[in-house]
């Protein structure tokens, strides 16, 4: 990561020309990124110094000028005894709508999660992102961006899925969500723990995991719902266990679907990342809608 330090004047030009409709969102974050000196810095900067919500605020209101009306707010729920917060995302009216949990990268809830979530409201669904990061202070409490990836480190398993099963029954008590009908989608650290979900959670309809590692061959054998892998080809670390987990799901009789996209890689969905890769994103975008609207209904 790069040690430059942006500069409050060159921060407030670029906010002013994002609210101005002077740049879109990836030309914000594209010219963000070359003031942090990195992808991750920008995001991280965003959510510590109250950005996060003028651009959700402004993403929104954009949503809300085409024939699709949507809603974002910051929302905090509980696990246990422990207070959670993340970002919810919903379409206008009053339902009932199918629901998704929107698992981030490993470091924390960030602008393009957000913008995830809302690309699920306009897709019909209420889609909840929450900071993974909460237990350990939350992702803008962070003081760099290998700050959050080492802290989420410190995050076991079974905190994680905890967790995420606090958001998942969060979901269902929201007069919007259509009970039950309840799927995750994750990426990267967030794909693992989508497909842990798949194999923890008794909620759960449907899972989807880009590019994520795959749990152990005796915990596959116990998947509980239907499971759709995005993956890149170049991303052999990931990937190259992908046939092996086919098989195991095959002879387990569990549904698994996936696709491997030639020349992408790992993080091919991120479109404010330099592996961005916007034919395999643009396919994988519609295998996951399309799955997760048949697997909810």
């Amino acid at each position: 990561m790069s040690n430059t330090s942006p500069d409050a004047a060159q921060i407030d030009l670029l906010a002013s020309d994002y609210n101005g409709g002077l740049l879109n969102r990836r030309e914000f974050m594209a010219r963000l990124v070359t003031v942090t000196g990195s992808m991750a810095a920008a995001h991280l900067l965003i959510e510590k110094n109250g950005l996060a919500q003028v651009i959700s605020q402004k993403e929104v209101a954009d949503a809300e000028k085409g024939t699709i009306q949507i809603s974002g707010a910051d929302v905090s729920f509980s696990s246990g005894d422990l207070k959670l917060g993340g970002y919810l995302a919903a379409p206008r009216g009053e339902g009932p709508f199918p629901a998704v949990v929107v698992i981030h990268e490993n470091r924390g809830l960030n602008e393009h999660t957000r913008d995830v979530a809302r690309r699920f409201a306009i897709e019909g669904f209420v889609a909840l992102a929450p900071d993974a990061l909460a237990r350990v202070g939350g992702t803008a409490s962070m003081k760099t961006p290998d700050d959050a990836r080492t802290a989420i480190g410190t995050i076991t398993p079974e905190e994680a899925v905890s967790d995420l099963e606090a958001a998942l029954v969060y979901l269902d008590t929201l007069p919007n969500v259509q009970k039950g009908h309840l799927g995750s989608v994750g990426f990267c650290w967030g794909g693992a723990r989508s497909f842990a979900l798949a194999v923890k959670s008794e909620r759960l309809k449907a899972a989807v995991v880009f590019y994520g590692s795959a749990p152990s061959n005796e915990e596959l054998a116990t998947v509980k719902v239907p499971v759709l892998g995005l993956y890149g080809e170049t991303d052999t670390r990931i990937t190259s266990a992908v046939p092996d987990v086919a098989a195991t799901m095959k002879a387990a009789n569990k549904s698994f679907e996936y696709k491997i996209y030639p020349g992408a890689g790992h993080a091919f969905f991120n479109d404010t990342g330099e592996r961005y890769n916007p034919t395999a994103a643009a396919d994988a975008w519609a295998k996951t809608v399309a799955f997760l609207h048949e697997k909810l209904k």
